[in-house]
């Protein structure tokens, strides 16, 4: 006799063997005791999670003649009949194949007839979505008004095909996904029916392979059992199924986020090396950095699919790095992959990809990043700075001295300006300064360079780029060029600083005036085109739209 496969071996015979859909088992169970079954169901989901063996299943607890409480009981004769696959009164269509118009008016045909052996006929139709709009059409009317003796059950794998006339006239359920403890604890008792021991780690990647489809990981199971012995260790499953060994993901992960492009390449060599397929290696890697993810987004630990040691190491390794950066990382390695499939040379891709990847950096959030630079803008040291010590020291004005040497100023006190000999005017002719004028003249620079070297290094560049200085009384009225450079001088803050220093330098309570142009100078069209070129055409205006996937659409010039 030929080998059975484990899919076929271990199909669940009744619903007490039905892996994962609990739900869905006890609605059918209790539709049968109470007499409530629909005459059609519909079972929707992914392959191999148990749809065409929940409609087998229904079809014998239908027909079933043992009397018992939890029908099928697998030993009347039409259970044995559906069991050997020679139930006369159970039709089983594939949709995929018999798709056509003429097949369902055949199928119509036979429906009229009454069962042979059961007490109704059963038509069971797989992957139903296949069938034509004609084919549905046909069926319409039977499945709105059927004969009492027949039921339909219906399985597929892609239920937004089916037509929603169709949809209305049928009793839905979704199977989903097989939990990962489930499959583990199934597929270690088959292993260990069939006399072998698995690892855990060694069954944890079968199961994770299987995606949460038992079909999918009997399979996986039998090409394992195939080649193993006694004991299947985690280094087996590896070169069997061809997986990434995750040693080597994470030290490639570990690479792209410390920005280590030797151990990167490194790393992908190995892959190479070891034959891997590169569309899997890159979905492992994915599949990695989403991991890392997780381990950084507070309650989506149970999310992770993994054995402890496994989750204790991605832990370890996300623990050095912001959510924005595994995210990011995590994004420009999607873009790769997506370009990867479409590239004639699938590793220069890759390692061009990695070094993009590692290029990139790290990413601070920008709600942080405007924090900073609203405490710049406010005259703050950023967080990581030390504070500035205390600059401007109020010092007794003396009455006649000449101003000491630029050397011996003291870098963290203002230094007041000298004072001329000359006797003041009279209150009646109060002295005008302008930029022509000695004191002030000499005196102005000097305040520019205490104030670079010592308090607001910033603010000293914007001072020092005025095209104009000159005092009028106790105004300094300083010109520019282009009302960009001085916009930041108008804010409250800057203003009551910028007085404070003045005050403290020259002893004086002084205002500054600032003055702009009215009006920008008309610009031809063609240099409106070309300086909106170069703005389009910048390398960072570049680097911003590849990060983000964006696109320019406007380019504004002036203020």
């Amino acid at each position: 006799m030929s080998y059975l496969v484990l899919a076929r071996k271990s199909r669940p015979k009744d619903f007490s063997e039905v892996i994962g859909q609990r739900a869905v088992v006890t609605t059918l169970q209790n539709s049968i005791r109470r007499g409530r079954i629909a005459h059609a169901i519909l079972f929707s989901g992914v392959r191999g999670v148990g749809k065409t063996t929940l409609a087998r299943i229904m079809a014998k607890a239908i027909n079933c003649q043992g009397g018992g409480e939890n029908p099928p009981c697998n030993n009347c004769q039409s259970c044995r009949d559906i069991n050997a696959g020679a139930s006369l009164d159970l039709y089983e269509i594939d949709g995929a194949s018999n798709r056509g118009i003429q097949e369902i008016r055949e199928l119509k045909e036979k429906i009229r007839f009454l069962p042979v052996g059961g007490s109704h006929r059963i038509i069971i139709i797989d992957e139903v979505h296949m069938l034509t709009t004609e084919a549905f059409n046909a069926l319409l009317k039977t499945l709105e008004e059927p004969p009492e003796h027949v039921y339909f059950m219906f399985a597929t794998t892609e239920l937004h095909k089916i037509p929603i006339t169709i949809l209305s006239r049928c009793q839905q359920f979704e199977l989903k996904r097989v939990a990962p403890d489930e499959l583990h604890r199934h597929f270690t008792r088959l292993a260990e029916a069939e006399g072998i021991r698995f690892e855990p780690t060694a069954m944890s990647l079968v199961v994770r392979e299987a995606e949460g489809s038992v079909r999918d990981g009997l399979s996986l199971l039998d090409q394992v059992l195939s080649f193993g012995e006694a004991t299947i260790t985690a280094q087996d499953v590896i070169e069997v199924l061809g997986l990434v060994n995750r040693e080597v993901l994470h030290r490639l992960a570990e690479a792209l986020l410390l920005g280590r492009a030797e151990a990167a390449l490194s790393a992908l060599a190995e892959v190479f090396t070891f034959g891997m397929d590169v569309k899997r290696f890159g979905a492992d890697l994915l599949d990695c950095f989403r991991n890392l993810m997780l381990c950084k987004i507070e309650g989506c630990q149970g999310m992770l699919d993994l054995p402890d040691d496994e989750v204790a190491a991605l832990r370890r390794l996300a623990d050095g790095y912001s959510l924005a950066t595994i995210h990011q990382k995590l994004s420009l390695l999607m873009r790769l992959m997506e370009d990867m499939r479409h590239s004639n040379q699938p590793r220069l891709a890759l390692e061009c990809g990695f070094l993009a990847v590692i290029e990139a950096g790290n990413v601070e959030p920008v709600a942080d990043l405007l924090q900073k630079l609203d405490g710049l803008l406010a005259g703050q040291p950023l967080p990581d700075m030390p504070p500035p010590q205390p600059v401007f020291v109020a010092t007794p004005r003396p009455v006649a001295a000449a101003a000491p040497p630029a050397s011996e100023t003291s870098p963290s006190t203002m230094t007041p300006p000298p004072v001329s000999e000359t006797p003041p005017s009279t209150p009646e002719t109060p002295p005008q300064f302008s930029v022509a004028s000695l004191p002030f003249q000499e005196n102005w620079p000097r305040f520019i360079d205490t104030l670079r070297r010592t308090a607001h290094p910033s603010m000293a560049e914007i001072l020092a780029a005025a095209e104009q200085c000159e005092r009028q009384d106790l105004a300094i009225i300083l010109s520019f060029k282009d009302g960009t450079q001085c916009a930041i001088l108008k804010k409250n803050e800057y203003d009551q600083a910028l007085r404070g220093y003045l005050r403290d330098f020259f002893h004086e309570e002084l205002t500054v005036e600032l003055k702009t142009p009215e009006a920008e100078p008309q610009v031809s069209q063609d240099e409106t085109r070309r300086r909106r070129q170069l703005l389009a055409d910048d390398p960072l205006t570049q680097e911003v739209l590849k990060l983000f996937g964006g696109s320019v659409s406007d380019i504004r010039l002036g203020k």
